[in-house]
Parts: structure tokens; C-alpha cells; sequence
């Protein structure tokens, strides 16, 4: 049996235990508190996250694949603060007890976290970097579908345009010196004998052909005009329109990653898919010529299909005259009819001069013949043979009456001169012309009649602040986005 003495001892000995062994039991308790703070402001900062880009736009992607935020949420003013009271939103929800079944009687909130501030420090949207943001996207969703072969088939045309001159080549300008030259002997006094003068009367034999330039190129080459779209479109209030008025909202992410050279091909075939051109038409389209806007960027369809078959027309023709200077065989009928011609109008020395300008109105009359052909679904080659020649020379001086069908034509379609002339063209102009192309279309959409792609999120950095009922304090910091950078 102890003695009271000794017992009075074991007692100071727990008390002090107790003490010691409470006090780390505490300090465990505040260090697992804090600790499950900061783990659960993860937590819901990720789904918080998670969840604002869960709200992507539902036209952008059902129309064009595309996963953006749309700011103004419908309400036609895009805001990153609209983005920042949602983010705000879902998180406290997320730290909130209300949803749980009898939270106050059975369970104690052990955190006691709130909210006391959100702010998004950073955002990128869809125009920024000079519209690369965009690009990136649309590249991901077709590069899986394109044949690698295939872009360098593309790669190649567009080779052998530059390669050639053919853009650049202007074979109408060519002609009218060629026959300025011409033009220059009419009327002059030539000596056929010792004792008898003649005045030298002119006829261009390209006069005929060269007349059809002033009819207009649609009239040329389509069988009725009246079925051609004329959809218009007010372009002062799309991201183009606004380029011009500096009024285009801008994002603040500097992430200064280059666009791989091979996406260029890819962003050019992801517009083929998703936009609609002559022959493709889409139903949903405020412009019925979209790729056609993308090139020529006119206000309407006419203008934009006028330009854009102008162009193909140009260079068909500079490829059918590069062809037929180096046809001995053509030349050879070209320099025959040339000095048949000089010598009945009396000036011999006119010949070559005269050979070259029935070089190039046989070249010009080809090229028509080939956008007829493209217009109605067929192909033309890049660069003709004497196999895919269609005109004979007489064809300069008479109107042509074959009809002309698709046929089973080898070589390029109208959609793959598309190609190679968006393949010539800028690389941020048609960027944001495809940008002026979404917004008309998304703002025919139900709710979205004041759409902006500029007000369209595609990566968000926030950082969230939280006070805790037991004294502590927290800020944490996250950025994520609908893809990977680098």
C-alpha cells in the first residue's frame, strides 16, 4: 500500500504527462487543420477550374470543334470579371456544408474556410498572338485526320507556283504591251514598190478574244450568274472591323511559342473542313463563299467569288503560257500563223512580236476553258502537257461551242486552288477573316446574337484567397486551359 506521499507524487506525474501528451495532441490537431486547409484549397481550386472550363461555348464547338469561354455568357458584354464571380462561385460551393443531409447537428465543420477573394491574373483569348491562340486549336483537331502525304502534295503546289512565278505573273498586262507594240504600225506609210506607198491597216488577231475581257470573269465562266449567291455581310463588327477601330480586347499571357511550320498546312486544310466555298456551300453560313472571304475578304459573296476565280483564272494563265512557250510544236503553229499574218498586213518584221501575242491569247482562252471545267466539279492540272491541252490556236479567232463537262480530268479541283491561294495568302489576315467568319455565324445562333471571339477564353490563371473561422489565412495560385502549351 502507498504512502501518501507517494501517491501525491504519481499524481503530480500524470498531470504533468497529461499536459505534455495534450498539448502535442493539440499541435498535432492544428497541424492536420492546416494542413487539410491548404490540401482542400487545392481541391477546390482545381475543381473550381475544372468547372469554368466545363462552360465552354457549345456553338463554337458544334459548328467548328473549337473549346473557348465565352465571357459575356450571352449576355452580349464579354467580361474576364463575369469569369471571375463564377470561379468565386463554384469554389464556394464546393467549401460550403449546406448540401450535406443534417450538416449542422452531425457533423462540425472542422475548417471553417471562406472565400474572401478571386481574381483572374491571367487570360489568353482567341485573337491573341496575332490569332495563333485560334490556330493551335484547330490544328489539334485535324492533324490527326490528315495524311502527311497529302500536305506535302500541297507543299508542292504551292512550290511550283512560286517556283514558276505563276502568283506573281501578269499575263493580261504582258499581252496589252505586246499589243501596244502591235497597234504602233497602224496607219504607217510602208513602201511595197520603187513608186507605190500603202498605209498599213492593223487587225489584232486577238481582238475578238481580248474584247471578253471587259464582259466580267463570272460571265465568262459560269452558264448562269443569276444562281450565284449575293449574301452580304456588315464586316464593321467583326474582329477585322474592330482591328481597325483598336478596339479588340487582348489576353496577357506571354507565351511566345512559335507556330510550327507544319501547321500552317494543317490550319489551312482544319478552314477547308469547317468553312464552306463555292460547290460546298453550308447551310449555316451568314456568307455562303466563306474560304472565298478568307482570300479576297470582301463584303459580299459575289465580290469575293469574282476575286477569287480572277485569281485562279491569272494563274491558269501564266501556267497554260509558261506551257505553251515551251510547246515547240505550238510555237512552230504560233510562229506560222504570226508570219502569215505580218506578211498580209505588210509588215514582216511584226512577226515575233505578233507570235507572242497569239501565244498568250491562246493561253487566256485555255484558262477560261479551265475554270469552266473546275466551276462545274472538275480538275485541271497545275501544269498542262500536250496530252491535257484542250484548245486548238483557231480557238482565238472563233467563239468555242463545246460543251464543256467535268469530264475525268487528272489534276487540281476548284478546292484545291482554294488551297494554294490560301496557301499564298497571310497568315494572320486569314486568321482573323476565319474569326469574322465564326462570330456572323455564332451570332445567328439563339442568345448569341452579340458573340465575340475576342471575349473568348482559352487558357485562365486565377488566384483564390481564404480565411479560415480559426485564424488562418491562404492564397493559392492556379492556371489551366483546354490544351498544352510548348
Amino acid at each position: 500500500m502507498l504512502g501518501s506521499w507517494q501517491q501525491g507524487y504519481l499524481t503530480v506525474y500524470i498531470a504533468l504527462s497529461m499536459m505534455v501528451m495534450l498539448s502535442l495532441c493539440l499541435t498535432l490537431v492544428e497541424g492536420i487543420r492546416r494542413s487539410t486547409i491548404r490540401m482542400e484549397l487545392e481541391c477546390v481550386m482545381d475543381i473550381g477550374l475544372n468547372s469554368i472550363l466545363a462552360e465552354y461555348h457549345r456553338e463554337l464547338l458544334n459548328q467548328y470543334n473549337l473549346f473557348f469561354i465565352d465571357t459575356s455568357y450571352g449576355t452580349g458584354t464579354p467580361s474576364y470579371y463575369n469569369t471571375e464571380e463564377h470561379l468565386q462561385e463554384y469554389i464556394e460551393r464546393n467549401l460550403s456544408m449546406e448540401k450535406i443531409f443534417l450538416s449542422e447537428y452531425r457533423y462540425r465543420d472542422f475548417l471553417a474556410m471562406e472565400v474572401t477573394d478571386t481574381q483572374i491574373t491571367k487570360i489568353s483569348v482567341a485573337t491573341d498572338e496575332k490569332g495563333s491562340v485560334l490556330r493551335r486549336q484547330a490544328v489539334e483537331a485535324v492533324k490527326d485526320d490528315i495524311g502527311i502525304s497529302f500536305l506535302e502534295e500541297v507543299k508542292q503546289w504551292l512550290g511550283k507556283v512560286e517556283g514558276y512565278g505563276l502568283d506573281k505573273r501578269n499575263i493580261q498586262e504582258e499581252k496589252a504591251k505586246i499589243d501596244h507594240t502591235i497597234q504602233g504600225y497602224d496607219g504607217m506609210e510602208k513602201q511595197i514598190s520603187e513608186t507605190e506607198w500603202k498605209r498599213v491597216d492593223i487587225q489584232n488577231p486577238t481582238e475578238r478574244l481580248d474584247g471578253t475581257r471587259s464582259t466580267g470573269i463570272l460571265e465568262l465562266v459560269f452558264e448562269d450568274t443569276a444562281a450565284l449567291s449575293r449574301r452580304t455581310a456588315d464586316l464593321s463588327g467583326t474582329v477585322s472591323g474592330r482591328i481597325k477601330q483598336g478596339i479588340l480586347n487582348d489576353g496577357n499571357f506571354s507565351e511566345n511559342a512559335p507556330d510550327n511550320p507544319a501547321d500552317f498546312l494543317l490550319f489551312q486544310e482544319y478552314l477547308l473542313r469547317y468553312c464552306g466555298y463555292y460547290g460546298k456551300e453550308l447551310e449555316k453560313g451568314q456568307l455562303k463563299y466563306q474560304i472565298e472571304y478568307l482570300v479576297a475578304g470582301k463584303d459580299s459573296d459575289i465580290e469575293n467569288l469574282k476575286s477569287v476565280v480572277y485569281r485562279i483564272s491569272a494563274i491558269r494563265e501564266a501556267a497554260n503560257a509558261a506551257y505553251l512557250f515551251s510547246d515547240q510544236a505550238k510555237c512552230a503553229q504560233a510562229q506560222a500563223l504570226a508570219t502569215a499574218l505580218a506578211a498580209a498586213m505588210l509588215v514582216p518584221e511584226i512577226a515575233p512580236i505578233l507570235k507572242v501575242s497569239l501565244l498568250l491569247g491562246w493561253a487566256y482562252a485555255e484558262s477560261l476553258y479551265d475554270m469552266k471545267v473546275m466551276l462545274l466539279g472538275g480538275k485541271i492540272p497545275l501544269l498542262k502537257n500536250s496530252e491535257t491541252w484542250h484548245y486548238e490556236i483557231d480557238c482565238i479567232f472563233q467563239e468555242a461551242e463545246d460543251k464543256v463537262t467535268p469530264g475525268t480530268e487528272t489534276g487540281l479541283s476548284y478546292g484545291d486552288y482554294l488551297r494554294i491561294l490560301l496557301g499564298l495568302a497571310d497568315q494572320e489576315i486569314r486568321t482573323f477573316r476565319f474569326l469574322d467568319v465564326v462570330e456572323m455565324d455564332i451570332r445567328q445562333t439563339p442568345g448569341n446574337s452579340s458573340f465575340r471571339a475576342d471575349g473568348c477564353i482559352d487558357k485562365v490563371e486565377a488566384e483564390v484567397f481564404i480565411q479560415s473561422g480559426y485564424g488562418y489565412s491562404y492564397s493559392i495560385t492556379r492556371g489551366k486551359g483546354y490544351r498544352m502549351l510548348g
